[in-house]
């Protein structure tokens, strides 16, 4: 089986529980409606190539690094053409894995990574099934303003989840943007007992690919 691929780069991840791990992302092309329209990585729904399971692995194992995150894209579209047979084969090579995910294609049984799940609100919906909430070890969202906020902690509220489990970041694909919504964001976890999460790579290289 081919997996539809990216980009694989190293780097430092950049937000969320594992933030400054060194970590091997593993970007997996092609995503599910509805889109995002503030995703900074609008260029994996249609720059990908093809490439076999080995070759991924050969590539990974080039960086000498032993955290992996599969990301998109949307991973999980993947899972039976390629993906569940690629996470299995790094288990077994001892990785540690860090699996971030929409939701939106549900989220299936894993053994062996830890689950991000980022739901979306997009057009007054959140789209992500419920069946896929007990899945996730935690809950990433992205804070644009005021309404937003409310809608997240109705979400969390709605759902039950621990504050513990959630992370908030600023919107923003620049680092003026990131800036700009930073402050609202800690008020707002400060006073929910959310953590917040910088975008590390954003507020150090703006919004430049790969790093």
């Amino acid at each position: 089986m081919k997996l539809v691929i990216t980009e694989i780069f190293h780097s430092l991840q950049g937000e969320g529980p594992l933030m400054g791990t060194p970590s091997v992302f593993i970007r997996l092309g092609g995503c599910i409606e509805p889109l995002c329209p503030w995703c900074d990585t609008q260029y994996a729904w249609h720059e990908f190539s093809e490439m076999d399971t080995d070759d991924v692995l050969l590539e990974v194992g080039r960086y000498g690094c032993r955290d992996v995150v599969i990301t998109g894209g949307e991973p999980f579209l993947q899972w039976e053409t390629g993906l569940k047979d690629l996470l299995g084969r790094l288990v077994e090579q001892g990785y540690r894995i860090l699996c971030e995910t929409s939701g939106k294609a549900g989220i299936p049984d894993l053994l062996g990574a830890t689950v991000v799940l980022s739901p979306k609100h997009i057009g007054g919906i959140w789209h992500v099934p419920p069946e896929s909430l007990p899945k996730a070890d935690c809950f990433k969202f992205v804070a644009d303003d005021a309404a937003s906020m409310e809608e997240i902690r109705g979400f969390v509220d709605g759902h039950a989840i621990p504050a513990e489990k959630v992370f908030i970041m600023p919107m923003g694909v620049t680092r003026d943007e990131q800036l700009k919504r930073m402050g609202a964001v800690f008020l707002f976890c400060k006073t929910h007992g959310y953590r917040m999460t910088p975008r590390l790579h954003v507020l150090i290289f703006d919004d430049r690919r790969g790093v």
